[in-house]
């Protein structure tokens, strides 16, 4: 062999360039698409159609199926940014709180806080997405940390002894449709009436 001879044989080399390209394709159109999922989730909540979010991203739609299974897939892959690292957080948060009281308006008012800002916070609530894996994980966390701040609550005396987590879901439900339907009431309004709501769950 001379020495101008290429040391890979040229039918490998041939072989290896395709799935090098296919491989940098595949990357480049999975960042776009989380990209695109993140900010179209981030503005309308979950059910933004996916055909807005392949064109955003600049791909088919059966390529959003392709790299990420469909839906649910693609929420399980951006769910974290969106809501569940922060929701997470508020849980740790509202657990550090010495005082009972405290501990519970803290994460009735960060949960609130967070449901303001994203809209996907509601689609979680709500289920919406039963079959994303990220999404029941991160509802079966909430559950469980409410009950035991409310029981926490109740076992210090200092919030209302007919309250559960239930009426603490449904409220926030209703709260995240009632955004939804009327965004254009202030911040300050908002944090207001969250203020109204937390008081009167003291005991009476």
């Amino acid at each position: 062999m001379s020495s101008g001879a290429p040391s890979t044989p040229i039918g490998e080399a041939a072989d290896r360039a395709p799935g090098v390209l296919l491989r940098a394709d595949a990357a480049r159109n999975v960042t776009q698409i989380r990209a695109a999922a993140i900010a179209a989730f981030r503005g309308r909540g979950l059910g933004t159609p996916l055909e807005e979010i392949a064109t955003a991203a600049g791909v088919s739609k059966a390529t959003v199926y392709n790299r990420f299974g469909g839906r649910d897939g693609l929420i399980d892959a951006v769910i974290g940014e969106l809501v569940a690292t922060e929701m997470y957080a508020i849980m740790d948060r509202a657990r550090r709180v010495d005082d009972p009281w405290e501990a519970i308006a803290t994460y009735i008012g960060d949960r609130r806080d967070l449901q303001y800002r994203e809209p996907a916070f509601t689609d979680a609530l709500l289920m919406t997405y039963p079959n994303s894996a990220q999404l029941v994980a991160l509802a079966t966390a909430a559950t469980d940390m409410s009950e035991r701040l409310l029981q926490r609550g109740h076992d210090a005396g200092v919030l209302r002894k007919d309250f559960t987590a239930g009426d603490l879901y449904y409220a926030d439900v209703a709260n995240g449709l009632a955004l939804r339907a009327l965004r254009a009431y202030s911040r300050e309004d908002y944090d207001r009436r969250t203020r109204f709501f937390t008081d009167s769950l003291r005991p009476r």
